[in-house]
This record gives structure tokens, C-alpha cells and sequence, in this order.
């Protein structure tokens, strides 16, 4: 239905005093935009305001459990520690194993390597390290590897 036809059919007529919508239809267009009506089933509206009420305690719950995680991971967290350039630094292999030429042998590899100079911040989580040509990895690390 067009724009200009749905409005000639929602506006009253002179001559019936009703919309030729309610004539045909029996009741007013839903234009969308209209408050909804109270219904007239007692059980349904009761069944909304349960729910309601379930999803405002779940909200509190939620915000109670995120205040508590909150709180927990705050009391383990520790100050970041403040890099500058020029200073040296190990490097953890832990994920970097099979990056390093020529150490294979997992059991008797360091658990560090390094130490390294930095050679410039990139951000507060990474750093750019001066690395020799047998370490095979982008100078870029994050702070957690250091």
C-alpha cells in the first residue's frame, strides 16, 4: 500500500464519520508508533511483569558477579612494569620454541633467553628488541613475553 493511499484510507470521512479502514476492517490501522494498549488477559499481563521482574533481578545478579570478579582480579593485579629504550631485557620462549635456530632439545632449553636491548616502545604492551639473526621471530613482542 502506498503512502498517499494508506492516508486517504485513515482519514475520517464526512459522510460514514469513520476511516474507510475501520469500515472495512473494523478497527484503526497500526501505524507502528502507537503505545500498546492494556490487554484485556489478566494471566498474560501478570506472565510480562514476572518476566520483567526475572530480568531486572538477572541484571542485578550479573552486576553483583561482575563487582566481584572485578574485585578478585584487582587484589592479583599487579603495577605494569615501565620499559625504556636501552634497557635489556629476557625473553620468555614459552610459546617461541621452535622459532630459535639450533635449540631443539625442549627439556635443556632455557626457559629465558636474552638478554636483549630495547630498541623502541611501540605501545604500553610492546616493545621493539634489538634480536640477533638466529632468533627467527618479528622484533615486536609483547610485554607478557618479557
Amino acid at each position: 500500500m502506498g503512502t498517499a493511499e494508506f492516508a486517504y484510507n485513515n482519514k475520517m470521512q464526512t459522510s460514514t464519520k469513520v476511516s474507510p479502514f475501520i469500515a472495512n476492517n473494523g478497527r484503526d490501522p497500526c501505524m507502528g508508533f502507537e503505545l500498546r494498549k492494556k490487554g484485556r488477559f489478566e494471566e498474560a499481563n501478570k506472565f510480562v511483569e514476572r518476566i520483567q521482574e526475572i530480568q531486572k533481578k538477572a541484571k542485578a545478579a550479573l552486576g553483583k558477579a561482575q563487582d566481584n570478579m572485578k574485585r578478585y582480579a584487582d587484589r592479583h593485579r599487579e603495577e605494569a612494569e615501565e620499559y625504556r629504550v636501552g634497557n635489556l631485557v629476557l625473553l620468555s620462549i614459552k610459546d617461541l620454541k621452535y622459532q630459535m635456530v639450533g635449540r631443539r632439545m625442549e627439556k635443556l632449553t632455557e626457559r629465558f633467553v636474552g638478554p636483549y636491548r630495547v630498541k623502541s616502545i611501540v605501545s604500553m604492551n610492546a616493545l621493539k628488541l634489538e634480536l640477533p639473526s638466529t632468533v627467527k621471530i618479528h622484533p615486536v613482542v609483547n610485554v607478557s613475553r618479557v
